[in-house]
């Protein structure tokens, strides 16, 4: 499997979890907000960065586009 696919599943599992949600409802959220796309544009530095720090920027990322 390709690394960022796998790195695109890690962040929508951990801010499952982050979030107590259910998979369906974290994928809702993604895909309303375009994550998938920002985790793709930004790869390269989010994956060298820890668990708590991508599921918080993920939040700053989805709290700016309903701002």
């Amino acid at each position: 499997m390709n690394r960022s696919i796998d790195f695109t599943v890690f962040c929508l599992e951990s801010y499952k979890r982050s979030h107590n949600i259910t998979g369906k409802d974290a994928l809702k959220i993604f895909n309303d907000n375009k994550v998938f796309d920002y985790i793709k544009s930004f790869y390269d530095v989010l994956h060298s960065t820890g668990q708590d720090y991508i599921v918080e920027d993920i939040d700053v990322y989805i709290n700016s586009r309903r701002n």
